[in-house]
């Protein structure tokens, strides 16, 4: 008897990864690429989803079965009714200036969707520069539709930041007589069938016609299936970006905070602006690896920074205008490497502090992920900030997407 295998594909903000698992949940095979051109560009995605699926052993591809695939929350597209992007995408973490009015009325009034960094700010942007013959789609849902050749679906998780409620499975009433909801994805469950593989790209590919695409889920979803959370855990993904999940009992409405629905399970979520990013603006990785072992965690800086990346936050506080707070940087690099570190553990701190002002509950154990999650001294420095283990998991996201491919619901 054959062997079966189930791939998950993982978009992030620097590059795209791939994993593949037989049925026992057992990793044999896994790659990665870097993006030929700035995050933005949907072109740099498809030539690295060309490259990463050319590259499977033949194998492997012979029994590959499911494929899904995850990419980064709030990300969308704007492409034509054939999939064609119309240019570059708006990433997830920027700052979208729309009319406020419409925004409010769309939205309800809720504050997770009338805020600029929605994706429904971003749609609003879009329908402004190409009008209402266009197709919305976020990072995961335009990938999977390029591999089928069909951009009909979107996923669940992904399209909450333009207004879906998993709770009552529908768009918001405010939708109902809008001119462009034509421009919606008609939306599936993560984890359920999509379609299948393009004929021609199967060809091209060398991989089976009968190759089934599954409803994918955001990235930091995938990582939280990755990592085999607890209920009573938290996870905190460093990588370009902050992110922190733990499971709730009930959902609950609050600005840059996303309730998602995996396995049947509710799970709360807060990205940041700040993360990794900001440390390779003024590090390599070596640097940062050599500059770290100067690091004596237990003596604090004293240094108050705040080390976004970018202007503007989006969690735990929720400000487009919050500047950088990067100075004064003291001569010693390994001082200022250390300064940003405690900035950044403080900003988590922050984070899961909202999260259980919000959910009631504060994780007794962070699991994390991500580059940030292999460096000893700042898990020594969050350790001592956070005031709980932390406990450092090195499983791929594209392993989270690839769990969904294997459990897929037919």
């Amino acid at each position: 008897m054959n062997e079966e295998y189930f791939g998950g594909l993982d978009f992030g903000t620097s590059g795209a990864r791939i994993s593949i698992i037989d049925k026992n949940e057992r990793l044999i095979y896994q790659n990665s690429n870097s993006y030929k051109f700035e995050f933005k560009n949907p072109s740099g995605w498809e030539i690295a989803c060309l490259d990463l699926l050319s590259n499977i052993p033949n194998e492997i591809k012979d029994e590959l079965r499911r494929l899904s695939i995850s990419g980064t929350s709030g990300t969308l597209v704007a492409c034509s009714l054939n999939g064609i992007h119309l240019g570059n995408s708006i990433p997830y973490d920027e700052f979208c200036s729309v009319n406020e009015n419409e925004l409010k009325d769309l939205s309800n009034n809720n504050p997770f969707l009338n805020n600029p960094y929605s994706s429904l700010a971003k749609a609003l942007k879009f329908l402004e520069i190409h009008g209402n013959n266009i197709l919305l789609r976020h990072q995961s849902d335009w990938i999977s539709g390029w591999i089928m050749g069909s951009w009909i679906y979107g996923e669940e998780g992904n399209n909450i930041k333009l207004g879906w409620d998993i709770t009552s499975e529908s768009w918001p009433k405010t939708f109902d007589s809008i001119s462009w909801r034509n421009c919606l994805p008609i939306i599936i469950k993560s984890g359920y069938k999509l379609g299948k593989i393009n004929t021609q790209l199967a060809r091209e590919l060398n991989i089976s016609e009968n190759l089934d695409i599954i409803a994918g889920t955001t990235d930091s979803n995938a990582s939280f299936l990755a990592s085999e959370i607890n209920n009573d855990e938290g996870l905190t993904v460093l990588g370009t970006t902050m992110v922190l999940k733990k499971f709730i009992k009930k959902p609950f409405n609050h600005p840059g905070v996303t309730i998602h629905k995996v396995n049947g399970e509710l799970i709360c979520g807060g990205a940041s602006n700040a993360g990794c990013g900001i440390l390779s603006k003024f590090f390599t990785d070596l640097e940062i690896e050599e500059l770290s072992r100067q690091i004596n965690p237990s003596k604090k800086t004293n240094l108050n920074f705040l080390p976004l990346n970018s202007k503007g936050e989006r969690f735990p506080k929720n400000d487009p205008f919050l500047e950088p707070l990067l100075e004064p940087r003291p001569i010693s690099d390994a001082l200022f490497l250390q300064g940003l570190f405690e900035g950044l553990a403080r900003i988590e701190l922050n984070g899961w502090e909202k999260l259980r002002d919000l959910s009631g509950t504060f994780p007794k154990k962070i699991i994390t992920t991500g580059g940030g999650s292999k460096n000893p001294q700042w898990k020594s420095i969050r350790e001592k900030i956070l005031k709980v283990p932390i406990i450092s998991r090195d499983k791929s996201t594209s392993l989270g997407a690839a769990l969904l491919a294997l459990h897929a619901k037919r």
